[in-house]
């Protein structure tokens, strides 16, 4: 917030006068005096970032004066100053909503100039606040996130829409790489629960023997090591949602666990008695096919019906078509921004060379090769030979 404006409102000339001055002698205070209630009502268009309100003015009382611009505008923070010392007149305005009360004497313009410090401050941490916000909503937001024009992409953007409206449960499936956690994170901050956490679980990244107390905490004393009491992800998550990776690696003994958590949505903390209830979404991923593996007997049949809810199957790269020079495009714009490097060109042929890899690794495959490409290059523009492919799952595409 650069500029502030601040209305003064006050019926005594000399002793406005002298606050108005004191005011301005912050270059960034624009300070507008009245000597009336009904000027500042009239003047409110001007939309004061702070209203200093003299509690006895000659048209209209302090405390009528506070409740018509509260009726108008509750969001204008508003500072009382008064010649009355009464406790019971201070604190009625402070429980009312006013932000500060302010007795006329020798020290006012100090407590003023102090007062309006603070609530700037917390001005620019709200403004702050929805910046973040929105750049959240910005950088989440689907169609900006998932790079893609292919009618592949599109069908999991249709997907996404339709899990937006509900709480339903979404699985995710897709070749590692092809972006499933992008997804997930995309359904959480564009529905509502986008201001409540979002807590992401690799299962196959977590220790078999700690699964239980990352999932449902623990409390102090359960086992050794257990200092202190800590809550699981499903606790975490709760208003929010909670996203598990790699479901299929869990083990048979912890789905029949997780299966009861999510039919009663509550969990018990290792060690303890108490059931925690939780409030989370849940969205599952996982690069296998859960129906072949209930089949195989790895997974539990009644935890896949459970967990299974509205199901998006991310496309392979190699199957979205001109979405890879897209996808290229962006991380090339992405490491130079990052690298603090001028802009970097996709040569005919090095594009050619792009669109012909099948890109076992997908999208985290493709970041990579550009990464490198923009290292080798001259720094203008990408050619064929920039391009490295060092999959270790296709060796089909060098020998030819």
């Amino acid at each position: 917030m650069s500029t502030l404006k601040i209305f003064l409102i006050e019926d005594d000339p000399f002793f406005g006068e002298t606050l108005k001055y004191h005011l301005r002698l912050n270059p960034n205070y624009d300070v507008h005096l009245f000597q009336s209630g009904k000027e500042c009502l009239e003047n409110l268009y001007l939309k004061p970032d702070i209203i200093c309100l003299d509690f006895g003015l000659p048209d209209i009382s302090g405390d009528k004066l506070f409740k018509k611009i509260q009726e108008i505008n509750n969001a204008i923070p508003i500072i009382i100053i008064s010649g009355q010392e009464e406790i019971e007149v201070a604190v009625d305005f402070l429980k009312s909503g006013a932000r500060d009360y302010i007795v006329k004497n020798n020290h006012t313009k100090d407590l003023l100039w102090n007062s309006i410090i603070k609530i700037r401050e917390n001005l620019n941490l709200v403004q702050e606040v929805e910046e973040l916000k929105e750049k959240l909503e910005q950088k989440f937001s689907f169609e900006k996130t998932i790079i893609g024009q292919s009618d592949a992409i599109k069908n999991v953007f249709i997907k996404i829409n339709k899990a937006l409206n509900t709480n339903i449960n979404v699985s995710i499936n897709g070749e590692t790489g092809t972006g499933k956690e992008v997804v997930a994170k995309a359904i959480h901050y564009n529905s509502d629960r986008k201001n409540k956490p979002f807590v992401a679980v690799n299962m196959a990244a977590i220790p078999k023997e700690l699964i239980e107390s990352e999932f449902f905490g623990h409390e102090k004393g359960a086992f050794t090591g257990a200092d202190s009491r800590k809550l699981g992800k499903f606790e975490q998550a709760d208003g929010g949602t909670i996203f598990l990776d790699e479901i299929a690696e869990l083990d048979l003994n912890l789905q029949s666990k997780l299966l009861r958590v999510l039919q009663e949505r509550e969990v018990i903390r290792l060690g303890g008695k108490e059931t925690v209830k939780f409030n989370a979404r849940l969205i599952i991923a996982t690069h296998k096919d859960l129906a072949q593996e209930v089949k195989k007997g790895t997974f539990r049949e009644d935890l896949y019906y459970r967990i299974i809810g509205l199901p998006i199957e991310l496309p392979p790269l190699r199957e979205r078509g001109n979405d890879t020079l897209l996808l290229a495009k962006y991380f090339i714009d992405l490491f130079t921004k990052d690298n603090k490097i001028k802009s970097i060109s996709l040569s005919k042929e090095a594009k050619e060379k792009l669109n012909k890899y099948p890109f076992p690794g997908n999208i985290r495959e493709l970041k990579s090769v550009i990464d490198l490409a923009c290292v080798m290059s001259d720094g203008k523009e990408i050619l064929a030979n920039d391009l490295t492919f060092t999959s270790i799952n296709d060796t089909s595409f060098f020998l030819s």
